[in-house]
């Protein structure tokens, strides 16, 4: 297994806008009780964000992703695929792909918490700076283990772990022709070569 170490460049906690003090910030309670007119949208540091449409590589990317890690669980781990993960009071994402605990029907009437992830997915474009400079801290935030960027601008799959207060202490970049280690409670459960996930 072989791994680049780069710097990755990540931007300080994003400063709000000039007009911060007309901002609501809503909590996960408050946000799950909205009537939306617009579903494709999550909450991120208690701000609704609007999701980015997908394109067919991104979808080809996350399909390819979600099918790879799927063939790879041990018994007591599932996936899940753009659907929502309660992070903190704050932070209910919507990652790409998420492996959690249990199984499917452990879900039937609420959310995954952080406890109860194993790794979170997101397959970035247009949406590379948000994954890395807004989502990234809240998924640290949240204790989420193992979070990966598969970077479909760099062509290349970083993977963060170790998290600590609002950042990821180890950040490793895999490129083409390289094996991602697959990691779960700390344990190596296979492998995906990057080339199988980038379109």
């Amino acid at each position: 297994m072989s791994s680049a170490s780069t710097t990755i460049p990540i931007a300080p906690a994003h400063s709000l806008p000039s007009s911060a003090t007309r901002l609501y910030r809503f909590n996960v309670d408050e946000y799950e009780r909205m009537v939306l007119d617009n579903p494709r949208v999550e909450l991120i540091d208690g701000y609704v964000v609007t999701k980015v449409p997908k394109n067919p590589a991104h979808s080809w990317s996350t399909k390819a992703l979600n099918k790879g890690l799927d063939r790879l669980l041990p018994p007591g781990w599932t996936s899940r695929q753009e659907q929502p993960v309660r992070l903190s009071d704050f932070d209910e994402p919507e990652p790409d792909v998420t492996i959690v605990r249990g199984v499917d029907d452990d879900y039937r009437h609420r959310h995954p918490l952080a406890a109860d992830v194993g790794l979170l997915a997101e397959v970035s474009e247009s949406t590379l700076d948000r994954d890395r400079n807004e989502k990234l801290p809240a998924f640290a935030r949240g204790g989420i283990a193992v979070y990966w960027i598969v970077n479909l601008v760099d062509r290349q799959v970083e993977v963060y772990s170790s998290p600590g207060p609002g950042l990821y202490r180890s950040a490793q970049v895999f490129r083409s022709g390289q094996q991602v280690p697959v990691i779960l409670d700390g344990r190596l459960i296979g492998q995906i070569g990057v080339d199988d996930v980038l379109p």
